[in-house]
């Protein structure tokens, strides 16, 4: 079963309690998956499937009312993302299930899509909601960008790659910022591409120092890498073509308060010994 454990909890007592009935939604899969026994489930899926597309409509709805009332950047990505959810579960109503085979095989596939888009929207989207003061607050800071000893976690190697992270953003948030000057749409493009294989590289020694020293927090921290992951894989560049100062402000935004929420709420449990 697929628990709902405290980094997926954003600190809005209804999303969170609607984001964890959705995680009921899901292990009620996985118990009619595990449980057939070889019993046509043909009614129970269809029941399923129309409470996930009810209760989801309700959440997001609730959720996108919440982001309106706080003005959060994130909100068109968000709507975004709660579309390709809506469509997928439309993509599995119109499924020919009559057949046990298809009934288990659509189980499947149904667990699989729950289980990575909540995680991935979840930790990776719906963590920043509210947790973060408007990015004005940052700039307010002599450098946004430093590495500061309050995001030191006391782990040598991975304090170093926090901290070429941080300088990674800042180089990129200093593009950005000549932009109206310059063509460095080939240096932006350089740099996404750096971030992305440097954070690879990060996530890989911190996991492997996890497992190291047998922390108990190693797979939740592996989903929130995934999710991050799959974030910047979303990244777009025609989309940086069309508006690149608005696109890259946002971007950089959401990747400078990531990076400090991710420290100080999960890398800070990380111990740095056994």
């Amino acid at each position: 079963m697929f628990q709902f454990t405290d980094d997926c909890l954003l600190g809005v007592e209804p999303i969170d309690a609607e984001h964890r009935h959705l995680f009921d939604l899901l292990n009620q899969c996985v118990y009619m998956l595990e449980n057939d026994y070889g019993i046509d489930q043909y009614t129970e899926i269809k029941d399923l499937l129309d409470e996930l597309e009810n209760y989801a409509e309700e959440h997001f709805a609730h959720e996108e009312a919440y982001m309106e009332r706080i003005c959060d950047p994130e909100l068109i990505l968000q709507r975004s993302q709660h579309l390709h959810f809506n469509e997928m579960i439309l993509q599995f109503q119109v499924k020919d299930i009559e057949e046990e085979e298809e009934q288990r095989r659509t189980l499947n596939e149904m667990i699989q899509f729950l289980a990575k888009w909540l995680y991935h929207h979840i930790i990776a989207s719906d963590i920043m909601i509210g947790k973060l003061p408007p990015l004005e607050e940052w700039m307010v800071r002599e450098n946004p960008f430093d590495f500061t000893e309050e995001y030191m976690i006391g782990v040598e190697l991975i304090d170093r790659e926090h901290k070429a992270l941080f300088d990674i953003i800042r180089r990129a948030d200093s593009l950005v910022r000549t932009m109206a000057e310059e063509d460095n749409y080939d240096e932006i493009k350089k740099i996404l591409g750096e971030l992305k294989s440097y954070t690879i590289t990060h996530f890989a020694d911190e996991e492997e120092y996890m497992l190291s020293i047998h922390y108990e927090g190693y797979e939740v921290q592996k989903r929130a890498h995934e999710a991050f992951i799959t974030r910047l894989d979303e990244i777009s560049m025609e989309d940086i073509d069309e508006d690149p100062q608005k696109y890259m402000e946002s971007l950089i935004e959401f990747l400078l308060g990531w990076l400090i929420n991710h420290i100080l709420q999960a890398d800070k449990k990380i111990p740095s010994q056994q």
